[in-house]
């Protein structure tokens, strides 16, 4: 059962109750007070404890499912989950901002092959029609939850081979041999997920997920990865900021 948290309620503050709430769990679950799998108060005994409505105290959880922050289980009652990941935009790993957020990031290498380019992925890449390719699908897990499914095309002579992969994330694994990013174009989009995705990322056929794709190039100009990248919607999302000019 989820700890017993102090929940002080300001009734004369515009701010509605069940907001109020909804903070206080919210920011225990981000600082790590109450961890995944937890159980959380039921909505009766929560609305008894904080003299509230049961509507009010309905509202406050909705909020945390909202959030992703509480999901409910049939048979089980409602529990805390895994925050989602946070990930700004900037020219960085997967791996790397888990690593720097202090999750546990693991890779597991689902394809791995070296062959000549179809057409279409020596355009990506900007090479000749034929060239040997490196074509790598990878799932990424944070704390032993799935995250990102991750298909990547990069120039058989600079890619890692699946021993490096399943140890590092991939820009890791090329600035050891000396490749450095500097650059990447970035698209980012949403669609549903297909059967076999949904099976990977532990979601049900077509929930949403975000799509980004990549082509990064090295100090030279050079084109070094594609990548097409599909994440879990309900655990990440994008941050940027905006500024006017």
């Amino acid at each position: 059962m989820t700890p017993t948290l102090s929940v002080e309620l300001d009734r004369s503050s515009p701010v509605p109750l069940y907001f109020q709430v909804a903070q206080v769990f919210e920011k225990a679950i981000l600082d790590g007070q109450l961890k995944p799998g937890d159980r959380f108060e039921n909505e009766l005994a929560l609305a008894s404890r904080l003299n509230l409505s049961r509507p009010t105290t309905r509202r406050a959880i909705q909020e945390l499912v909202d959030k992703g922050l509480l999901v409910r289980k049939r048979g089980v009652g409602t529990q805390v989950v895994q925050t989602p990941v946070h990930r700004p935009v900037e020219l960085t790993s997967l791996y790397d901002d888990l690593a720097r957020a202090g999750q546990e990031p693991a890779t597991k290498v689902l394809e791995y092959s070296i062959g000549p380019a179809s057409d279409e992925v020596a355009g990506w890449l900007n090479l000749p029609s034929g060239s040997e390719v490196a074509t790598m699908r990878r799932l990424r897990t944070s704390n032993g939850q799935p995250l990102a499914v991750m298909t990547n095309y990069l120039p058989a002579a600079l890619a890692p081979d699946e021993e490096q992969l399943e140890q590092s994330g991939l820009y890791r694994s090329l600035r050891s041999r000396g490749v450095h990013i500097r650059l990447a174009r970035q698209r980012i989009g949403a669609r549903a997920a297909s059967r076999d995705e949904a099976r990977l990322l532990d979601e049900k056929p077509k929930a949403p997920l975000l799509v980004m794709e990549r082509t990064a190039f090295d100090d030279s100009g050079r084109i070094v990865e594609y990548g097409s990248h599909v994440y879990r919607a309900s655990r990440y999302y994008f941050d940027t900021t905006l500024v006017d000019r």
